[in-house]
C-alpha cells in the first residue's frame, strides 16, 4: 500500500490488488484497419458487405466491395457510415480490387461471414422488405396456423 501524504486514507497499488497490465483484457478488438470487413449502415450501399482498403485520415477510409463480389466500388466513406465486423482479410494497404477478390476468397472471408448470426439477421430482414402483400398475408395466415397447433399441444399436455 502506497500512502499519499495529500489524502488521509491509503490507496492500494494495481500490483498489490493483484493486477498486472499484460492480464487486462483489451478494450477493443474491431480495428479501423486494411483489410477489416465493414456492413455499410447509411447511404446508397447501405445493408451491403465492403472491406476497408485504406484509411485516409481519422474520419475517413477507402472502402472497396470488391464489386464483383458484394456491388460495391471503391470510394471513401465517412468510418460512422460503417458497422466493423470480426473478419479481417490479411491484405496491404490501398491493395488493387484483384488482389482483394483473390484473398477473401483464399481465406473464405464471405463463407465465414454468411455462417455468422448477424448475417443471418440481415438477410432475413432484406426478405422481409422485399415481400409482397400477398407473400405477407401468407404468413400472416402460417403463424396463426402454427399458434393455434401449438395451443391444441399445450391444452393436451395440460390435461
Amino acid at each position: 500500500l502506497k500512502v499519499y501524504p495529500s489524502r488521509a486514507l491509503p490507496v492500494p497499488s494495481l500490483c498489490a490488488l493483484g493486477y498486472a497490465a499484460a492480464a487486462m483484457p483489451a478494450m477493443f478488438t474491431r480495428f479501423v484497419e486494411p483489410g477489416r470487413l465493414a456492413l455499410i449502415t447509411y447511404g446508397p450501399c447501405a445493408g451491403k458487405m465492403c472491406t476497408i482498403v485504406d484509411i485516409v485520415d481519422q474520419k475517413r477510409v477507402v472502402v472497396d466491395g470488391p464489386e464483383s463480389v458484394t456491388g460495391v466500388r471503391r470510394h471513401m466513406m465517412p468510418v460512422k457510415r460503417l458497422s466493423l465486423t470480426d473478419f479481417k482479410a490479411n491484405i496491404t494497404r490501398g491493395a488493387r480490387e484483384k488482389t482483394l477478390r483473390l484473398t477473401l476468397e483464399k481465406e473464405e472471408v464471405m463463407k465465414k461471414w454468411s455462417a455468422t448470426a448477424w448475417a443471418k439477421k440481415v438477410s432475413a430482414k432484406e426478405v422481409r422488405a422485399k415481400m409482397t402483400d400477398f407473400e405477407r398475408f401468407k404468413l400472416m395466415v402460417a403463424r396463426k396456423k402454427r399458434s393455434g397447433e401449438v395451443k391444441k399441444s399445450v391444452k393436451k399436455t395440460k390435461k
